[in-house]
């Protein structure tokens, strides 16, 4: 990467901030010389994260927001704007894998769960934030989508139906926005790891116990990996570079596409 700060006096607002997308993603703005506003729902994770950005001298704010509500995220969006400055990036990120099961076993409540926060979550955040940006004709807007939400996989009704609908989502606020300068596009990252996640995952879809993956959860780690053409899993720290291409001028001409992230394509 180039030590040119490109996004140098810009504002980027954050979902997310206290995962590990979410922060890699947001010290890459940061390094590249953007002001940062970083929303989850823990107070003592973001003030744990915030930490990590002082050699990168930018302003850095930490809010508490809950993107299912969606006077949380009105409340946090005027914050960002009042004590930073006016957002020109978003990156839509915060969400919940959910439950595993088979969809006729899959619990009503947590699917309710999934939605609300993948989906109904990154369309307060797309809404309350455009808003703002199509008053100043000029934003560009990263929505974190899913391997999920391009292929269908088994055991997953919640999550996947929710990344479908993030990857639609950025489909059609690419058009509703393009009129005013806006542009929207979206990741869908595959198998990340190692760590808790990918290790949960493996684990839970060996209990589902289903035709798809054995029901040892080390042999399920091998035939997912199987399933990428680069057969091995993806680093958190391989994603920064492409959301961060997705907000710059780099991608000028680019609207309404979800890049998959998935070590090749599938």
């Amino acid at each position: 990467m180039s030590d040119t700060k490109r996004f140098a006096g810009k504002t980027a607002l954050v979902t997310g901030a206290a995962g590990n997308i979410g922060l890699a993603v947001a010290r890459r703005l940061a390094k590249e010389g953007s002001h940062v506003v970083l929303l989850d729902l823990d107070q003592a994770k973001l003030d744990d994260v915030a930490k990590g950005f002082a050699e990168h001298g930018v302003k850095v704010k930490t809010v508490v927001c809950d993107v299912t509500n969606y006077a949380s995220v009105e409340e946090a969006v005027e914050y960002a704007e009042k004590t930073v400055g006016p957002i020109d990036f978003l990156f839509n990120n915060a969400g919940y894998q959910g439950a595993f099961a088979p969809v006729q076993d899959y619990p009503v409540e947590d699917f309710q769960r999934v939605v609300n926060i993948d989906l109904v979550g990154a369309f307060h955040v797309l809404r309350a934030v455009s808003r703002r940006m199509v008053e100043r004709r000029s934003g560009s807007i990263v929505n974190t989508a899913s391997m999920a939400g391009l292929q269908g996989p088994p055991n997953m009704a919640a999550y996947g139906s929710s990344k479908f609908g993030v990857v639609g989502l950025t489909q059609v606020a690419s058009k509703d926005l393009a009129p005013h300068n806006i542009r929207v596009n979206g990741i869908a990252p595959a198998l990340m790891g190692p760590g808790f996640m990918w290790d949960r995952q493996t684990e839970l879809q060996a209990a589902t116990n289903t035709q798809y993956f054995s029901t040892d959860p080390e042999k399920v780690k091998v035939e997912m990996v199987a399933g990428v053409p680069m057969r091995r899993l993806g680093d958190i720290e391989e994603i920064p570079g492409t959301v961060a291409f997705l907000l710059s001028e780099d991608s000028s001409y680019i609207t309404g596409v979800t890049l998959p992230i998935s070590g090749g394509i599938l």
